[in-house]
């Protein structure tokens, strides 16, 4: 099924430990006509990058058709990862130069989600001001103390 261009939906989504690995919090801010969602988790022993695609896929879980969506994350190992790394991670199946792709249950549930939509990308700098980033930011951190 297409994405409608009237179905466009802004998404920001951030991830993060205390300490890396140690305790970890990821959050999503959705943005669709006019109407604000936000979604936050936690897991007791992760990383940080884990966190940064578990974002993403909940981001993507949680829409209920395929959409246009800008998705915004200040982690550029996502965003590189799903916009480069993943067609030469997928064509050498799943491994690197160094052995298996690293946190592959989520960048396989990632791709399946992404094709059911329209996405694009975008790599925001952290800590930068991004009102959404920053709220992004601290959801995660809020999140992190629940586990």
């Amino acid at each position: 099924m297409k994405a409608s261009k009237n179905d466009v939906v802004t998404v920001y989504t951030d991830g993060g430990c205390e300490p890396n690995p140690g305790r970890g919090g990821w959050a999503v801010v959705m943005q669709y006509k006019g109407t604000a969602k936000e979604l936050s988790g936690c897991e007791d022993v992760t990383t940080n990058n884990r966190m940064e695609l578990t974002a993403a896929v909940k981001a993507l879980e949680a829409l209920r058709r395929p959409c246009r969506v800008s998705l915004h994350t200040d982690s550029q190992y996502l965003q590189k990862g799903v916009t480069d790394w993943i067609r030469k991670w997928k064509r050498n199946g799943w491994r690197t130069r160094n052995g298996a792709v690293k946190n592959q249950d989520l960048w396989q549930r990632l791709d399946e989600l992404a094709t059911k939509h329209d996405v694009e990308w975008h790599w925001v700098r952290g800590h930068a001001g991004d009102p959404l980033n920053e709220r992004c930011d601290a959801l995660v951190r809020v999140a992190r103390k629940r586990c």
